[in-house]
């Protein structure tokens, strides 16, 4: 994509052309990453998709349960 000339509004407020827009699928809500090097601001657009946590082990609701009587048991005795 070829460089374009934008305006600062009021409030300091950018708007991104819409050919930028679309070229990168951006859509209302996204986060885009803002940096300064120098005289330059760099916006990138930020992956927003959630991580998802390695599951390390696996445990059924039965088994919990029964362990939660077992303590319940040993305070009360």
């Amino acid at each position: 994509m070829e460089s374009q000339v934008i305006q600062v509004g009021k409030k300091y407020t950018i708007y991104l052309p819409k050919k930028v827009v679309e070229e990168l699928r951006i859509r209302e809500g996204d986060k885009l990453m803002l940096k300064v090097e120098g005289e330059e601001i760099i916006l990138r657009k930020v992956n927003s998709k959630p991580k998802v946590a390695k599951v390390w082990s696996k445990i059924k609701v039965e088994e919990v349960e029964k362990v939660g009587e077992e303590l319940t048991r040993q305070i009360i005795e």
